[in-house]
C-alpha cells in the first residue's frame, strides 16, 4: 500500500513524514524544500506479531508494512505545470490514496503561501488542481470514444455517455470519487482511467502543540476540516505533526510516558494506519511458526487462495485447503497443535473468506 501525502507549501508534511518514517525528509521554512518524492517504508504497528512471536520462540517476525510518499508541495496553477506541479501530480497518480496535510494553526514565524490561515481554501487549492488535471484526461478519453462511436460499436456509445456525465461532474469542479450511482462496468471504467481524484482521500488537520488535548469543538479550524471531509464522504483525523516529530525520537518506554501525558492511548503514526486500512478496507492475516511470525495484508472479501496467492503463487495455483484459527483461541490454548486437539482449527476451501486476525496455515500441492 503507497500513500502520498500531499498538501502546500509549509503546512507540516515533511515534519510528519519525519515522525512516522524516521526518514529524515528535509524539513525547511520555504516553499518547494521537497523536490524529489521522499519515500519511507513504515511498519504496520500490530501487537499480535509479538504475541505469537514469544509464543512460537520465532527467529523473526515480519510486520505489514505502508510505503509513504511525501510529496512537495503543490500551488496554483500546478495543473499547467506551476511550480513543477506536473512532476508531483505524476507523483500522486502512482498512490493507492492520499493523505492531505492542513495546516490548522497560527505561526507567524512559519510562512504560509497565501500569507493567512484559511484550511477549507488551502484543500480547495490542492482539489482544484487535482480536478483540472483529470479534466484534461478525461476530454481526451471523451474525444476518442465519441470518433470511435462513429463505427457503430454499441461499447464505445455507451463509454462515451459515461465519459461525458465524468467530464460534466469534474467541470462542476466536484472530485471523480464523489461520483455516485455507477454500475459496476462504470467503476471498472473509472478505475481505468487513474484519475487523480477518483484515489480515496484521509485530511489530515495539523494542529500546534498548544491545542493539543482540546476538544475538536474548541477548535474552528479543526471543524471546517471535519465537516468538509464529512461532505464528500473522506475519511479525517486530527494530528500534531511536531509532536509526532518528539514523540518519534524517543524509546518505547519515553513514548508510553508522552502519550499517558497528553491524555492519549495510541501515537498518530497507529491512528494514521487504522484510517488508511478502514479508507482502503483492507485487513491483516497472521501465520505463525518458529521461523517466522508474519502479517499479511489483504482487502477484505479476500478468498482463501488469492490470499494465499500473497505468499507466493504457487499457494493460489495449487491450493488445497486453509488450516484455521482465531487469534485470541490460538493465544489462550497455546499452540496450533493444541487449538487442533480441542476441535478449534478449521479446515476451510476455496470459498472462504479470510477474516482479519485469521492464522492461516495453508495447504498446496507443488
Amino acid at each position: 500500500m503507497k500513500l502520498g501525502v500531499v498538501g502546500l507549501p509549509n503546512v507540516g508534511k515533511s515534519t510528519l513524514f519525519n515522525a512516522i518514517t524516521h526518514a529524515g525528509a528535509e524539513c525547511a521554512n520555504y516553499p518547494f524544500c521537497t523536490i524529489e518524492p521522499n519515500v519511507g517504508i513504515v511498519a504496520v504497528p500490530d501487537y499480535r506479531l509479538e504475541v505469537l512471536g514469544k509464543l512460537y520462540n520465532t527467529k523473526k517476525i515480519t510486520p505489514a508494512v505502508i510505503e509513504f510518499v511525501d510529496i512537495a508541495g503543490l500551488v496554483k496553477g500546478a495543473s499547467k505545470g506551476e511550480g513543477l506541479g506536473n512532476k508531483f501530480l505524476a507523483n500522486i497518480r502512482e498512490t493507492d490514496a492520499i493523505v492531505h496535510v492542513v495546516r490548522c494553526f497560527e505561526d507567524e514565524n512559519i510562512t504560509h503561501v497565501e500569507n493567512t490561515i484559511d484550511p477549507l481554501r488551502d484543500i480547495e487549492t490542492i482539489n482544484l488542481e487535482l480536478i483540472f488535471s483529470d479534466i484534461d484526461a478525461v476530454k481526451k478519453r471523451l474525444d476518442k470514444s465519441l470518433s470511435m462511436v462513429k463505427t457503430g460499436d454499441k461499447k464505445y456509445k455507451i463509454e462515451s455517455e459515461f465519459l461525458q456525465r465524468l467530464y460534466d461532474h469534474l467541470s462542476a469542479l466536484k472530485p471523480a470519487r464523489t461520483l455516485g450511482n455507477l454500475s459496476e462496468d462504470e467503476e471498472e471504467l473509472l478505475k481505468s482511467l487513474f484519475l487523480l481524484t477518483s484515489k480515496p482521500v484521509i485530511y489530515t488537520a495539523n494542529i500546534s502543540e498548544a491545542d493539543m488535548g482540546k476538544d475538536e469543538n474548541e477548535l474552528p479550524l479543526v471543524m471546517k476540516v471535519k465537516e468538509y471531509a464529512k461532505h464528500e464522504n473522506s475519511e479525517y483525523m486530527v494530528i500534531c505533526a511536531k509532536t509526532e516529530e518528539e514523540l518519534s525520537s524517543l524509546s518505547p518506554e519515553e513514548q508510553e510516558m508522552f502519550l499517558s501525558e497528553l491524555g492519549l492511548t495510541e501515537s498518530g503514526l497507529d491512528r494514521l494506519v487504522k484510517t488508511s486500512y478502514r479508507l482502503l478496507g483492507l485487513i491483516s492475516y497472521l501465520t505463525a511458526g518458529e521461523k517466522e511470525v508474519r502479517a499479511w495484508t489483504i482487502k477484505q472479501g479476500t478468498k482463501a487462495p488469492q490470499a494465499a496467492g500473497k505468499i507466493h503463487s504457487d499457494f493460489e495455483k495449487g491450493f488445497i485447503r486453509a488450516e484455521i484459527v482465531d487469534y485470541d483461541v490460538l493465544v489462550e490454548l497455546g499452540s496450533f497443535n493444541a487449538a487442533k486437539e480441542k476441535g478449534k482449527v478449521r479446515a476451510e476451501g476455496k470459498d472462504y473468506v479470510i477474516k482479519d486476525g485469521d492464522v492461516v496455515l495453508f495447504r498446496f500441492n507443488v
